[in-house]
């Protein structure tokens, strides 16, 4: 995707992910394109990348939305983009999507985006760091980048090729370390004064794709890996260990550290979520009532409630470890909405919705317990992550519109500061 392919169509890569996958190549056999000037381009260009069926993801842009998007993705000649853009615009204009819900409410922001430089490297996790600079990964073109959005300056930083950057955390010397989720499969740290990595190998070559990040009050690095383990390092030593989940066939995905060092981490694959003694390392999973619950993302408040972001149903997930108990709230966008990343600002809970056109940024008062919602400017193209900065915003990855977006928060609107 690194400029060779054209569209990479609101992060339906990644969505697709989810299925099964006969079910995707199903679903990619039975997609025609519409005959049309411009569908040899569409064909030969975006098949190369992604299943064709994907393009439904967008369906009912206008031209200069298909315009806007695939122009982040790559550079056609201009009677080529136009073309392309017409095709799209003319052959898909019928909304599949569900339509965002906005919510009026009390809280006030404002949001400012940017396309990064990179075209088609897929920002994928975001960092705001204690210098008021803004990182992410991308994930596609094997980087890490910085930005200073009191400038705009950008500058990116190369990995090794298959490096595959997934999520990333600083720690208190300002490096930044990141998952590896390509095919180094490994952990990496990037010293951003003088540009050097190093790299941390799994000791378990059955352990595959390195995936979210967090660091704990001790310093020790922990991360989830899609093969069903979670993983630490210990970076005075170098150390790294790995415990596998109780229950086959999981995939950790999002993790949080609580406020006495325990992290938690949610199963993507299974309505489950887990904890990890700190110093043994061993795992216990926690059942949550629906069967069909998928949490994607996860969050903590400062009472060290869990909130977690269910992707296939449509909630909004609290569970507190004190007394077990879990209770949900329906998603504004609806079952189809997909929350995704999710984050907090002292009892406030802010989430994406993934699966509406466009994105929402959403805000759930854990106090009232009322919704506030707001339509993301470029469409979002699926917010992966989110995190909350030092001073209390927020910083978002819109993936599939290669931009990174600083999100600022009113005072009284759940500022932390």
């Amino acid at each position: 995707m690194r400029g060779s392919s054209l569209l990479a169509l609101t992060g339906a890569v990644f969505l697709c992910s989810a299925l099964p996958a006969g079910a995707q190549g199903a679903q990619e056999k039975q997609f025609q394109l519409p005959e049309g000037d411009g569908k040899a381009v569409v064909q030969n260009r975006c098949s190369a990348c992604h299943g064709l069926n994907m393009i439904n993801n967008m369906a009912g842009s206008t031209k200069d939305q298909w315009h806007a998007l695939f122009s982040t993705m790559v550079k056609l000649p201009g009677e080529q983009a136009d073309q392309v853009a017409s095709y799209l615009a003319t052959s898909f204009p019928t909304q599949i999507k569900p339509p965002a819900v906005v919510i009026p409410g009390p809280a006030t922001i404002s949001i400012k985006e940017w396309i990064v430089p990179t075209l088609g490297q897929r920002p994928h996790d975001p960092l705001g760091t204690p210098d008021g600079a803004i990182w992410w990964t991308g994930q596609y073109a094997d980087l890490l980048g910085r930005l200073d959005p009191k400038t705009g300056t950008m500058k990116e930083f190369p990995l090794k090729a298959g490096a595959g950057p997934h999520g990333l955390v600083a720690d208190k010397a300002g490096n930044i370390w990141y998952t590896g989720n390509g095919k180094a499969n490994n952990v990496g740290k990037l010293d951003p004064k003088t540009g050097a990595v190093t790299e941390y190998a799994l000791p378990d070559p059955k352990a595959r794709g390195p995936h979210t990040p967090i660091f704990d009050q001790k310093g020790n690095f922990w991360f989830t890996l899609q093969s069903g383990h979670v993983g630490r390092v210990v970076p005075s030593t170098g150390e790294v260990k790995l415990s596998a989940t109780p229950t086959s066939n999981t995939y950790p995905y999002g993790i949080q550290v609580n406020s006495k060092g325990v992290p938690w981490y949610v199963d993507f694959r299974g309505n489950r979520l887990g904890s990890v003694n700190p110093e043994t390392m061993v795992i216990t999973e926690y059942i949550l009532p629906n069967p069909e619950t998928r949490p994607r993302r996860i969050a903590l408040t400062p009472d060290d409630v869990v909130w977690y972001a269910d992707y296939s149903r449509g909630y909004l997930g609290k569970y507190d470890p004190k007394t077990g108990q879990t209770r949900e709230f329906a998603s504004p966008g609806g079952p189809k909405s997909q929350p995704y990343g999710i984050t907090t600002t002292g009892n406030v809970i802010w989430y994406s919705e993934a699966g509406v056109k466009p994105n929402t940024l959403v805000r759930f008062d854990s106090a009232t317990e009322k919704f506030q919602t707001w339509i993301i400017p470029s469409g979002g193209g699926v917010i992966r992550n989110m995190m909350t900065t030092p001073d209390g915003n927020l910083v978002l990855a819109c993936s599939a519109v290669n931009r990174v977006a600083l999100v600022e928060v009113g005072k009284g609107s759940g500022k932390t500061q």
